[in-house]
């Protein structure tokens, strides 16, 4: 730094190097002449080993880190001929408190800068899944060696088919690792416009009118954006996917929630939705998961029909029919269950209001293949288009290959098999329930891979949130609780995983449910 200081006060002008702090009579300090500075240096000793008060100044600028040329500035700006001897000049004391101060209030506000931009409002308005923060629980707690029985996330526990995995296999030996269309390869779109038309009965054109994307959520969230924004309102029954909700306030729509019972399964009664809409004019999309994830409940053809009717008096309000568990239904009558679930773009005159989702995680257990899509009229369909070109644009060209496969070339025999599976497992956990004390399952489920049972008499400190942590620390079991289905008092178990891990989960679900019931004893 002396090396730097040295050199430095070369660059300094030199009037200024040769001022001295003498004043004439007039008040002005002008520079003494080069022989007289000379001889003043060499005979007078004080001035000799003196340091020049700006040659001080920058050194010990540069050793607080501020550069030195702000100071030149400000000592050469000032004109000569205008300085009065009455002029107070600033104490180089300030003015090194200054440059300091001007340092540290342009670092403090560079870091502010940083620290307080604002998101955008939607992001605060959005509730974390509920799902999602208990699944993130149990890694944590697996991470750390502990072993956890996990009944909250809905993923089967079978592999995908082996035409599903082969057809993977022999896409990368083909080397099918490009971009495709946005809305998916031609194949993929023509194999599910075939599918749809044999088993629905629904015709739709792999042109312009099926949408392939990265899941069946960004097919749902891409069909919410594309229909509704701020100032409108989607109708989402209760209980609903927690999503649901997220997804239209972050559209900028308000979601209206209509309210279902026990009593009625759980599913829309035609006066409900009519008494909803007649009290929602802003209402533009109806939210219609069939069969339901949480309660599993599933709405006949009959049902459908005298929904559609109301419907028919509000054409305003199109439909987003998410249909990904309809080749899961459990139907003790008919074990076709192609037909115990029918789509309700099939319903006449809704086929051009409804946009259907589906995918291939829960049938073909295909859920790391993240692949879903949406079929809906063109109009619909290019818009969600649109979006995805903005967003994702394909979905991967591996997955594609294997879904190909997964409609084409895997037996109706292999899903039925894993239904039949499933259909165990799911009276296998209704009985232990039905055993236990302190839970009811109003509404045995006809679909899906869930049970949703009321919790009863809950400790007064207790809600089924707080039940659910104290389930993960005492007992390692994790349920989602049913609030974040907008089923308060409730908890989801997903029975999609083995039997013996849903033989070890319900004897801790027991055991918990026993002391908590000893619990409320000591309360009463």
């Amino acid at each position: 730094r002396s090396s730097r200081c040295c050199l430095l006060m070369r660059s300094v002008p030199k009037d200024i190097r040769s001022r001295t702090i003498m004043k004439k009579s007039d008040g002005r300090t002008p520079p003494l002449a080069d022989d007289e500075r000379r001889r003043t240096m060499t005979t007078n000793t004080t001035t000799r080993h003196r340091i020049h008060p700006f040659a001080f100044l920058v050194c010990i600028m540069m050793l607080l880190g501020t550069s030195p040329t702000n100071v030149v500035s400000a000592f050469t700006t000032t004109s000569p001929t205008t300085t009065s001897t009455t002029t107070t000049r600033r104490p180089m004391s300030s003015k090194l408190n200054a440059a300091s101060t001007t340092k540290a209030t342009t670092t403090t506000n560079s870091a502010s800068t940083t620290t307080d931009i604002p998101l955008n409002p939607l992001v605060a308005n959005v509730k974390v899944s509920k799902t999602v923060e208990v699944f993130g629980l149990v890694k944590q707690m697996e991470a750390e060696g502990q072993q956890v029985t996990s009944l909250c996330v809905g993923e089967p526990d079978f592999d995908p088919p082996m035409e599903v995995l082969e057809a993977t296999k022999q896409a990368l030996v083909e080397r099918k690792t490009r971009y495709t269309a946005v809305t998916g390869t031609l194949e993929l779109r023509q194999a599910i416009s075939e599918d749809l038309k044999r088993r629905k009965g629904l015709s739709y054109n792999p042109q312009t009118e099926i949408v392939v994307g990265n899941g069946a959520k960004q097919s749902v969230y891409q069909g919410i954006l594309s229909l509704v924004g701020a100032g409108d309102s989607v109708v989402i029954p209760a209980p609903y996917w927690p999503s649901y909700p997220e997804m239209v306030r972050l559209a900028g729509a308000t979601p209206i929630i209509l309210e279902t019972s026990a009593e009625d399964g759980f599913l829309i009664t035609p006066e409900g939705l009519r008494a909803t809409l007649e009290a929602s004019p802003t209402a533009k999309l109806l939210i219609f998961c069939n069969p339901s994830n949480p309660t599993g409940g599933v709405h006949s053809q009959e049902r459908l029909e005298e929904l559609a009717d109301v419907l028919r008096d509000f054409p305003q309000v199109a439909i987003l029919a998410d249909e990904i568990y309809e080749q899961l239904v459990y139907d003790d009558d008919d074990n076709d269950s192609s037909s115990s679930c029918p789509a309700f773009a099939s319903i006449s005159g809704m086929m051009e209001r409804t946009l259907t989702m589906n995918g291939f995680s829960k049938a073909f257990a295909m859920t790391g293949y993240r692949l879903g899509y949406v079929a809906a009229p063109e109009r619909f369909a290019k818009a969600c288009t649109t979006i995805q070109s903005q967003l994702t644009s394909c979905a991967s060209s591996l997955s594609q290959a294997a879904g190909v496969a997964a409609l084409t070339q895997v037996s109706p025999s292999w899903l039925e098999q894993n239904r039949e599976i499933m259909q165990e497992k799911r009276d296998y956990v209704l009985k232990r329930l039905e055993d236990m004390d302190g839970v009811r399952v109003a509404v045995p489920p006809q679909g899906a891979f869930y049970v949703l049972p009321e919790v009863l008499e809950l400790p007064t400190d207790m809600d089924d949130t707080e039940l659910c942590l104290q389930l993960l620390k005492s007992k390692k079991l994790a349920l989602v609780p049913g609030s974040s289905f907008g089923a308060p008092g409730t908890v989801r178990i997903s029975y999609a995983t083995s039997m013996e891990e849903l033989e070890v989960a319900m004897n801790k679900l027991e055991e918990f449910l026993l002391e908590l019931k000893k619990k409320k004893n000591q309360e009463d």
